[in-house]
């Protein structure tokens, strides 16, 4: 957290966001993405480059919700690849969370990738930005 010129501590997307979170290939199944998971209280999936010229895909639960247990198909029978959304907006961890969320609004977005030096380094969601940055922000003051 850095100090704003005139509006107290400047909260970034590094001091929020979550440094836990699940990777799969987008060729894994729904089914074997969700028995993999690791971080159940992260509402995410990332979805791994297929090579350097690729982009990071993601898929939320809600995602998962609403295209496979909402549609009745098999957990067994969807890839990730069918359901995940790509490319992905993607935020660097040094962004203020105020222009992070103005994104999210412009977006429609929830949750996002945090991507440092071409790497996903963390997710932030609306939550982390609300519950954790601005009980430390400027709000405060």
């Amino acid at each position: 957290m850095t100090q704003g010129v005139d509006q107290g501590p400047v909260v970034r997307v590094r001091d929020v966001m979550k440094t836990q979170f699940d990777v799969v290939d987008g060729m894994d199944t729904v089914q074997n993405a969700l028995k993999e998971m690791q971080y159940h209280d992260t509402k995410v999936l990332i979805v791994k480059k297929r090579h350097e010229g690729d982009e990071f895909g993601i898929v939320l639960l809600s995602d998962i919700a609403k295209q496979v247990l909402a549609k009745g198909r098999a957990v067994e029978r969807v890839n990730i690849y069918e359901i995940m959304t790509k490319p992905v907006v993607m935020v660097s961890p040094d962004m203020h969370i105020r222009y992070c969320a103005r994104l999210f609004v412009n977006f429609g977005l929830s949750r996002t990738p945090v991507v440092e030096n071409d790497q996903v380094i963390g997710v932030v969601s609306f939550t982390d930005m609300v519950l954790k940055g601005l009980s430390t922000s400027f709000y405060d003051h």
